[in-house]
């Protein structure tokens, strides 16, 4: 049993691990409660499954933390990429099981809304600005209190989906994660929204030809500062109640899913 973990609930005097690799660009951080003490991405979308195991114990030697001394840990639970979401659930849920932690799992849509305006993570450069810190002075106020509709690429023209406004420090959700297409999203009655992420992007022609901004990457990506910050931050969550039984937000089968499904 780890002896320093809090009875109950976040502790700001915690030490967390927090970790996403639901998107393309994945990422670790060590915070002690919100405090980022340590943190690195995750490049190589190939090699998140490789990679992760090492970057943890990386990211937790430059802290000068030991994984025993880990009290809690934060996951982005989905949706995104069926490996990507595989292996971070995986990794935490095995470290939580074996270290007897809590988990706390945030939405990956909800980290990428979370990562405008600087509020997720500054861990490295990704299509020329750093993860979780969009330059904002080309936005005026009235731009940047748009609803944030985050979409993350499901391949063809199916995507991801949430949106979410900034509302009292926080966001509040304005529509839950789904799974939907492109043509689906942009067909609905939609307040005026700043479109983000990787599915974002790759649809951006429909998206601004409907008259709806598109802003750039690191806008929408989730980050594992973003998730520390948002569990973090009043109200306080509550972990997953039972961690062995817990499984992340897929949204939809896999393919091979679907393949077994057509066959019976």
């Amino acid at each position: 049993m780890n002896t320093n973990a809090p009875e109950a609930g976040w502790s700001s005097h915690g030490v967390y691990l927090a970790l996403d690799t639901s998107t393309r660009v994945g990422s670790v951080c060590v915070a002690v409660g919100t405090a980022v003490q340590a943190c690195a991405i995750l490049d190589k979308p190939a090699a998140h499954a490789s990679d992760l195991v090492p970057t943890i114990r990386e990211v937790l030697d430059r802290a000068g933390v030991e994984v025993s001394e880990v009290t809690g840990i934060v996951v982005g639970s989905g949706p995104g990429s069926f490996t990507g979401v595989r292996v971070a659930a995986a990794t935490a849920k095995g470290l939580c099981c074996a270290l007897e932690i809590p988990l706390w799992a945030v939405s990956s849509l909800e980290a990428g809304a979370a990562s405008l305006a600087g509020e997720g993570a500054t861990l490295g450069v990704v299509g020329g600005a750093t993860l979780g810190e969009f330059a904002t002075a080309e936005l005026s106020s009235e731009e940047m209190a748009r609803p944030r509709y985050v979409l993350f690429d499901a391949r063809s023209d199916r995507v991801y989906a949430a949106c979410y406004v900034a509302r009292d420090g926080g966001l509040d959700e304005l529509i839950p994660p789904h799974a939907t297409t492109i043509g689906e999203v942009l067909a609905a009655d939609l307040p005026l929204c700043n479109f983000v992420g990787d599915g974002a992007h790759a649809h951006s022609d429909q998206i601004v030809g409907a008259g709806f901004p598109v802003l750039p990457a690191p806008a929408g990506t989730p980050s594992a500062e973003g998730l520390v910050t948002l569990v973090g931050r009043p109200p306080a969550r509550a972990p997953v109640e039972d961690v062995a039984r817990w499984e992340p937000d897929y949204l939809r089968p896999s393919s091979a899913e679907r393949l077994a499904a057509s066959k019976r």
